[in-house]
């Protein structure tokens, strides 16, 4: 019998259900039991061949979701989200932090041409996920990288997609403050509000009350690292592991806004790599 709690209603999955890929045929697991069949595998991180038979054949849900997963099926949902207009409100507050994510043994020996972020530490290898939400503690983007490089540097990669949203207020904690950084969100339109280090020649005012509302981005990462899959990488290749965490995050605003209809998030896409 499957595992209660893991997955998610029929009438959340319907929500979202004309936004995934059609199916074709005859097919042995329709997409809400494939969905729930991910849900399960991301909450307790247990190998394919343990997914309990409930769920379909492990073999048809492993290669729809290598397939899923490599098609951009995931990104695609997520922009399709924001542009019907099932998640969506005036974006005015971001905040932007990366969380380490250990890399399973498992995870390693990608082929070389295709990206796997993680880098090599005495104690093993480890990865970094960036991620940047909203005001309702919501995904507005993800990104995964390499565990060895500054933080700095990766936000500068991934600021391209805050900067969609030009005027609001970009929250960052110290491993942010450097000129490049804070110069280039303000290109963006972004309004960033960071403390400067202790040791600067040249500290600036910040929004000290506005500031504390950062803590956003911390409870984005604490619902998701209830996932093993999300707090563990077990996959080698980037596309499949960002495709589980932007799945758990989807479950998560659609069984918050089943609470609270009355609620509204703001759901957009992309995380950094």
């Amino acid at each position: 019998m499957c595992t209660p709690g893991y997955g998610i209603t029929l009438d959340r999955f319907m929500r979202v259900a004309h936004l995934l890929p059609r199916q074709r045929g005859n097919v042995a697991v329709d997409n809400y039991r494939f969905v729930n069949a991910l849900l399960w595998m991301c909450r307790t991180g247990a190998p394919w061949r343990d997914l309990p038979e409930c769920y379909g054949k492990w073999i048809t849900v492993c290669r729809r979701f290598n397939r899923w997963s490599g098609n951009g099926a995931m990104e695609r949902l997520f922009t399709a989200l924001q542009e019907e207009r099932i998640i969506g409100v005036e974006i005015r507050v971001l905040a932007m932090d990366s969380t380490s994510v250990k890399v399973h043994q498992h995870a390693t020996g990608a082929p070389k041409k295709r990206p796997q972020s993680a880098g090599v530490f005495r104690g093993g290898r480890n990865a970094k996920v960036r991620v940047a939400s909203d005001s309702g503690s919501t995904l507005v983007e993800i990104h995964p990288g390499p565990g060895n490089e500054h933080d700095a540097a990766h936000g500068r990669r991934s600021m391209a997609a805050p900067g969609a949203f030009m005027g609001a207020h970009l929250l960052m904690d110290r491993a942010y403050e450097g000129d490049s950084t804070r110069l280039l969100a303000e290109s963006f339109g972004l309004t960033t509000v960071v403390p400067p280090k202790r040791n600067r020649t040249d500290p600036w005012d910040y929004d000290r009350e506005a500031h504390k509302g950062r803590n956003m981005v911390e409870r984005v990462f604490n619902r998701m690292k209830h996932h093993r899959k999300a707090a563990t990488r077990y996959d080698r290749l980037d596309e499949t592991f960002l495709a589980e965490p932007r799945l758990i995050l989807i479950a998560i605003y659609l069984k918050n806004t089943a609470k609270n209809s009355k609620c509204k998030y703001t759901l957009i896409h992309d995380w950094y790599a």
